[in-house]
């Protein structure tokens, strides 16, 4: 079982992850050839030339990146934490590295975009950690790079010469750094990838390492793309996930998912123990998106309203039962309904509830919600009996109130 040992991590459930980099300029798209793959892939998946991405360096200017703008939209979208990518697997510093000039230094932008960032987290009270590709890096002769012939290549001479060194600099210069999110360990041993868990703790003993740093060493369980487990899993987790298809901004991906359908994935992440790690990929210029803003609005007004619902909350042990319409999220003492499609009647029974349930009511607004335990053949139940005003509703939060002592949910009995 992983665990980070780190309260904030344990507690926040909600983060914001943002790709951008040099990918972001060709957004999806290559001398007229469009990228089937993900657009932050596309130097390896159009066999673009080191040299001729290389040159991508003279366009680039996100001169409408606004840090302090994307740090309080965050946090108005609840979300508790913000990962950037430090250095993709292109092997492009967005920050100002004495270790390789290959960085945001070196183009007409010309500042330390990473540090900005994180000045703004800093200000505005927001846990920052960086993404760093370990072991894939495109432009260095000796870094892995997937789908191709690594044979050959001095993997630990790109170790020691740019990863470890480029690791202290983001571990030494920025202050406190809430975790490295480490991706696509690829033929790491597990010697080389203990060693750079052990430097991140030699320098900043608090700093989480993330599941991707591969051979099993991470603190916490980092899921496949945009893979929720089906049950509540052990430990601390991650799920790292797009609003789109892609990461890195692409002009073609229209995908958009709908905001009802990432507060379902927020849910149910959220029931079985995980933290949800969303991305935006903002353009070329800094801006982001406007769906993205969009959509994360309409999100985050529901986190807003219902916040006491989704942070620091514990697992939701199994239920018995499927009921379409809800979702549950649970702490000490509460259990939280969220209603998600409307109920359309009058009363909505609840099997296998404690029958010391104190009191129900909407999360949002306070208003009460009579209820009454029964028991049948399954044990106790919890009926609540709803409003008229509330039967063709959807996307609202009901708090049940119950001892602390209890369990959550009473075993549903063998019906014979």
């Amino acid at each position: 079982m992983k665990d980070t040992h780190q309260p904030w991590f344990k507690e926040a459930k909600y983060g914001l992850f943002i790709h951008f980099g040099l990918y972001s300029l060709l957004a999806g798209e290559y001398q007229g050839k469009k990228t089937d793959g993900l657009s932050e892939w596309i130097m390896n998946d159009l066999n673009i030339p080191v040299k001729d991405y290389e040159k991508l360096m003279n366009e680039f200017n996100p001169s409408k990146f606004d840090p302090d703008y994307i740090v309080s939209k965050a946090k108005s979208w609840g979300m508790r934490y913000l990962v950037f990518t430090a250095k993709h697997h292109d092997g492009f510093a967005m920050y100002d590295s004495s270790v390789s000039p290959y960085n945001i230094m070196h183009t007409p932008y010309g500042k330390d975009l990473l540090r900005e960032l994180k000045n703004a987290c800093d200000r505005q009270g927001m846990k920052m950690g960086f993404y760093y590709s370990q072991a894939q890096d495109w432009d260095d002769p000796n870094g892995y790079m997937a789908r191709h012939d690594n044979s050959g290549k001095n993997f630990d001479q790109y170790l020691h010469g740019k990863c470890i060194p480029q690791l202290k600099e983001l571990l030494t210069q920025y202050g406190d750094v809430a975790l490295i999110w480490f991706d696509t360990p690829m033929m790491m041993t597990r010697e080389q990838s203990l060693e750079v868990a052990r430097l991140v703790k030699d320098i900043q003993p608090n700093c989480i390492v993330s599941g991707r740093i591969g051979n099993g060493i991470g603190e916490y369980m980092t899921s496949g793309d945009n893979m929720i487990p089906a049950d509540p899993f052990p430990g601390d987790w991650e799920i790292p996930a797009t609003i789109n298809e892609s990461w890195g901004y692409n002009k073609f991906d229209h995908n958009w998912k709908n905001p009802r359908r990432l507060l379902n994935n927020l849910i149910k992440i959220n029931s079985r123990g995980g933290n949800y790690l969303l991305n935006i990929g903002p353009k070329a210029d800094g801006t982001v998106p406007e769906e993205s803003i969009r959509i994360l609005d309409e999100v985050g007004q529901y986190v807003r309203d219902n916040r006491d619902s989704l942070f620091d909350t514990i697992k939701v042990p199994h239920y018995a039962y499927d009921i379409p319409q809800i979702m549950f999220t649970a702490k000490t003492g509460k259990l939280f309904i969220h209603v998600m499609e409307p109920i359309m009647r009058f009363r909505l029974c609840i099997h296998g509830i404690s029958n010391k349930v104190q009191k129900v009511f909407v999360l949002s607004t306070g208003e009460e919600i009579p209820f009454w335990i029964n028991k049948d053949f399954d044990g106790e139940n919890l009926t609540l009996e709803f409003p008229d005003h509330l039967r063709d509703k959807d996307t609202y939060c009901i708090e049940v109130d119950y001892p602390e002592e209890l369990p959550l949910f009473t075993p549903i009995r063998d019906r014979g």
